[in-house]
């Protein structure tokens, strides 16, 4: 962007004389300007709905990266964009109030949380990961999103997801983990403030267990309760008393949830439930200190923990997460934790290292999914949510590795410095914002070229355009750019060639989701300044 007009009103004590000469012209000068001022200021408000970056620019500290403060401002606006209920500070002009009755059928109010994708859907499963996701970024890097104006921002999009999850555990052994029939919703194409067809709620319970999405929001509770403490204690503690149940009910009534609802394993398929188990009471060892979630990740660690097996992070496995997580009470509060948990602790962290090896390129065990253009790819459908978590992981523990002055990562022999993991996580960030073979930006409203033909409902029907649920795919098909900016979008990208095709009908590479949108607000918000993590969470 380029540099800022600040605007000053100065007053003075001379005042124009009557009948001087040229005083009209000038009158008339100034008013044109204003007038060109002011629809410059609609133009940009319009077009780019991130004025608030200008503005905040000029009071940064000069320590920010202003490209990752930019682009971090823009990512936050898609939680924004997928809002369902009555919208409060609404920062989206196309969108409007929605699914206002969701949950009424259960006399529960499920109108908020976030649609999921593309689509009109409130999948539980991943809903919560991205409120896990987006807490972890907070409560590591909350200062630099305070910094450049970004916080609070934050923090409303968290509340706006863990309100709707408070709702969904109406009891300890029930948890609603949709709103919407997706076989029904798929055969629409429809804004979600004109959605007509019915929208079914699907639970799990002692019946039905679901091991897998009750542990994760048990995560998304412990994590989030930690980041509203300070500000909202009597909402923090409700947090942690529904993160405590829901673990609970996952531990004792286990299975996998897309096992109880075989419907769902077309969307959301869980591949196991051991990986959430250990993540939520990692979560919850870090949300309460108490002893039992430690000894919990210690002991069920030898079943489902995978020690020395490097993973992706993703939605549907949280062990990479998990380890990297536990890895800071070894960096920073091991010393009071002997015998078998601290020896846990020690393989939690050594798995992390090998997951973070494999992603060093000049590692003898770096992974061979990758780019020619350095992206790290491993598969075509959402190929950045890889690469975007995977550098959100690595730039971390790299800040774990500053804050504790520990100089090296040792990996097979190769010894790697701190900086080594953030230049890896920079390489990741500058290719989703620009810098790859197609120089395109694929987080949407970010740069000066990015998708245009994104696969998202609302940001592809007009505002005013009177369609239901079947005449509406004349949009879906239409040949026309999306006339709604789905800002802050990061779209599933680019095949493993580097290519990407801008096409709505391209879901595989062109549809975004909440989650993609989590770990790049972490990945951002991590790379806004070279200042290293808090100690501590409490």
């Amino acid at each position: 962007m380029g540099r800022i007009l600040q605007l000053e009103c100065m007053e003075t004590d001379e005042k124009p004389k009557p009948g001087a000469r040229g005083w009209g012209w000038w009158l008339l000068v100034l008013a044109i300007a204003t007038l060109v001022m002011a629809a410059s200021y609609i133009t940009l408000g319009r077009n780019f709905g991130r004025l608030n970056v200008l503005f905040h620019r000029s009071r940064r500290h000069p320590g920010v990266v202003e490209k990752y403060a930019d682009a971090l401002a823009v990512a936050l606006q898609f939680f924004d964009v997928q809002k369902s209920g009555k919208l409060v500070k609404n920062r989206i002009s196309w969108r409007g109030d929605s699914g206002l009755e969701d949950g009424q059928e259960a006399n529960l109010d499920l109108s908020k949380g976030l649609y999921d994708a593309g689509d009109l859907m409130k999948f539980g499963f991943p809903m919560a990961f991205t409120a896990t996701v987006l807490s972890w970024a907070i409560l590591e890097y909350g200062d630099h999103m305070k910094e450049v104006k970004e916080l609070e921002n934050a923090q409303d999009s968290l509340k706006w997801i863990t309100d709707y999850l408070i709702n969904a555990h109406p009891s300890p052994n029930l948890l609603y983990v949709q709103v919407g029939d997706p076989e029904l919703d798929h055969k629409c194409w429809e804004r979600p403030e004109e959605m007509t067809e019915t929208r079914p709620l699907t639970q799990v319970n002692t019946s039905y267990p679901g091991s897998d999405v009750a542990a994760e929001t048990a995560a998304a509770m412990a994590s989030a309760s930690l980041v509203f403490r300070s500000t909202n204690s009597a909402y923090s503690m409700l947090l942690l008393e529904h993160a405590r149940k829901l673990f609970t009910f996952a531990d004792s009534y286990r299975g996998s949830y897309s096992i109880s609802i075989p419907k769902v394993q077309d969307f959301y398929n869980s591949s196991g439930y051991g990986d959430e188990l250990l993540w939520a009471a990692a979560w919850l060892y870090h949300a309460t200190g108490d002893e039992s979630y430690l000894t919990y990740v210690t002991v069920e660690g030898n079943f489902f923990a995978n020690w020395g097996t490097p993973t992706w992070f993703c939605w549907d496995n949280k062990l990479a997460g998990t380890q990297v997580l536990l890895s800071r009470v070894n960096f920073f509060g091991s010393k009071e934790i002997r015998g078998e948990e601290n020896i846990a602790l020690q393989l939690y962290r050594k798995t992390a290292e090998a997951v973070i090896c494999g992603l060093l390129s000049s590692s003898s065990s770096a992974t061979s999914y990758r780019t020619e253009g350095g992206l790290l790819w491993v598969r075509q459908w959402d190929a950045l949510q890889y690469s975007v978590a995977s550098a959100f992981l690595a730039l971390v523990y790299s800040d774990y590795m500053l804050t504790s002055h520990t100089r090296n990562l040792y990996c097979d022999g190769e010894l790697y410095e701190a900086m080594d993991l953030r230049n890896l996580a920079i390489m990741q960030a500058d290719y989703v914002l620009g810098n790859n073979p197609m120089n395109m930006s694929y987080l949407v409203g970010y740069g000066s070229s990015y998708p245009q033909y994104v696969h998202h409902r609302g940001a592809s029907i007009p505002r005013d355009a009177k369609t239901g649920c079947s005449d509406g795919f004349m949009w879906l098909n239409s040949t026309a750019p999306n006339p709604n900016v789905a800002i802050g979008a990061l779209v599933g990208g680019p095949f493993q060639n580097d290519s990407y095709i801008d096409s709505r009908n391209n879901t595989m590479q062109a549809e975004p989701t909440t989650y993609n949108s989590a770990v790049l607000v972490g990945l951002l918000s991590g790379l806004i300044t070279n200042s290293s993590v808090v100690h501590s969470f409490l």
